[in-house]
């Protein structure tokens, strides 16, 4: 075939998908080499700044302030749908001037569903069921009413909120700092991975809302001498199937024993399961329920597709699809620890901007990322199902399934990271032999089919070499990072297919 091609002056079609392949590879090897110059340049800039680290501390927190406002403000823009109420601006609701001025500040327009359902009942001091989808604006439907009545008493340890990870705590920490700038509210985040001595100093200073994970607030109620809950009026538990999927259960039942019976509480759950019913019968009293569009879809605009990879080349056509979409925001979720960790060497090796997010980093690193990703400074992220729910990411193009969930919810979560308030958006399932039964379930829930990607079968297998070689080295640098784990003892002995929310 290439003799007769060459004797007519002709381009054979193999020899042009040849040809494209070959390119496609020696563009990635160039990309890893231009990446690593990069990086030593960016180590001798490390050293020179060095002597300036406390300022760039103070810095981050600028920008972290600054992140709240953009996030809230994401989170009320995002889930601007019909008008279900009376309510149209957040005036309507007889707010306390402050909080009409930090709405005003924060771009907020009209209320969502949930908070336009929400925010009344809970002004009127009823115990509240929340049922509604990440991103729907539940953060502020829960804190709006609790600023509003804090305005008035402005008593310490006046509400805690619950939450099943840690970035998502301090989301939430952030959404109140932004609606409660203008009535100096005092705001923790007490979560794993921060010294408790440090978190204790915080606690004694008896701030207004504590924003918690169950099993860090557990250890200080328990073992932090004089720090109680006696005082507590307002307890939320926020994502509270998630809190319960996490087996969190029995820190729950522990922190429900040591805050007083006569409280305001608020559950929010995007689904009422059997064990978040029993909750609730344990937890609230006569509570108003609000459920908004409590039914699990994918919205209209999202383009689903699978592309069939035998699992030996998997790595391939993911490093094939991070090319094709260079530049666009990509987030990538695994199924384990090991898989996020290798996953993210891997694209490094290559050259591409990504970072990972799983629970066996450091809390400082695991916020970076996340900072990283939304600033824009690493176009993709590459996580576990920890940054599936509740977290408000802003304008990702495209969720990579690099492993197939193993349920639909889990699905759903995860592409609802894309095509978020009304704009479009892409989700890619690498679905391998093992995966049929799991797409098939997905399928059926979704009551629809994912359309399979064509994808060049000798475009893949000449890039594999590339890939294969920077695998090898992904697995040693892999291991030395599980090495240095286990030597500062924060090796999770639980195993890394859960991602378990840590103390």
């Amino acid at each position: 075939m290439a003799k007769l091609a060459s004797k007519s002056g002709k381009i054979t079609k193999q020899e042009k998908s040849s040809k494209q392949a070959n390119q496609l590879a020696l563009k990635i090897k160039e990309r890893a080499l231009a990446k690593k110059k990069e990086e030593e340049a960016e180590e001798e800039e490390e050293e020179q700044r060095n002597n300036t680290s406390d300022s760039d501390s103070e810095s981050e927190s600028t920008n972290d302030q600054s992140d709240a406002k953009e996030n809230v403000k994401v989170e009320e823009e995002e889930e601007e749908e019909e008008e279900s109420s009376q309510y149209k601006s957040f005036a309507d609701f007889g707010l306390a001037p402050e909080l009409i001025e930090a709405c005003q500040q924060l771009k907020f327009t009209k209320p969502t569903p949930i908070q336009a359902e929400a925010i009344p009942w809970g002004l009127k001091g009823k115990d509240l069921i929340g049922l509604a989808q990440t991103g729907s604006g539940k953060t502020a439907a829960f804190a709006i009413p609790i600023l509003q009545e804090l305005w008035e008493a402005r008593t310490p340890y006046f509400a805690c909120v619950l939450s099943p990870t840690r970035e998502l705590a301090y989301q939430i920490k952030e959404t109140f700092d932004a609606l409660g700038s203008g009535m100096a509210c005092k705001t923790v985040c007490i979560v794993g991975g921060v010294g408790m001595m440090d978190q204790a100093r915080d606690l004694m200073k008896k701030p207004h809302i504590i924003v918690a994970t169950p099993g860090r607030l557990l250890d200080h109620l328990e073992h932090t001498k004089g720090f109680s809950l006696k005082a507590l009026k307002y307890l939320v538990l926020d994502e509270a199937d998630r809190l319960l999927e996490l087996e969190f259960g029995p820190a729950l039942d522990r922190i429900l024993e040591l805050v007083p019976k006569k409280r305001r509480t608020f559950l929010f759950s995007a689904t009422m399961t059997s064990k978040v019913a029993k909750l609730q019968r344990a937890s609230l009293e006569d509570p108003v329920r609000c459920a908004v569009n409590d039914k699990y879809t994918t919205v209209d605009s999202l383009i689903q597709t699978m592309i069939v990879a035998p699992s030996g080349s998997k790595d391939t056509h993911l490093i094939r699809l991070l090319d094709k979409y260079t530049g666009k925001a990509i987030i990538i979720f695994t199924r384990t620890v090991a898989n996020c960790q290798r996953t993210a060497i891997l694209g490094k090796i290559l050259g591409f901007p990504i970072v990972p997010l799983h629970g066996q980093l450091s809390q400082s690193k695991r916020l970076g990322a996340l900072n990283k990703f939304k600033s824009g400074s690493k176009q993709i992220l590459v996580a576990t199902d920890v940054a599936a729910r509740g977290l408000d990411i802003p304008s990702v193009d495209l969720v990579i399934n690099y492993d197939m969930p193993t349920d639909s919810k889990t699905y759903i979560h995860r592409v609802g990271r894309t095509a978020r308030a009304g704009k479009s958006g892409r989700s890619v399932s690498l679905v391998t032999q093992y995966d049929l039964e799991l797409l098939l379930r997905i399928e059926q829930a979704l009551d629809k089919k994912l359309a399979k990607e064509v994808v060049d079968n000798q475009e893949i297998a000449i890039l594999h070499k590339t890939v294969d070689k920077a695998f090898v080295q992904a697995i040693h640098e892999f291991k030395l990072f599980q090495e240095n784990n286990k030597q500062r003892g924060k090796h999770d002995k639980r195993g890394d297919n859960k991602d378990r929310e840590e103390r």
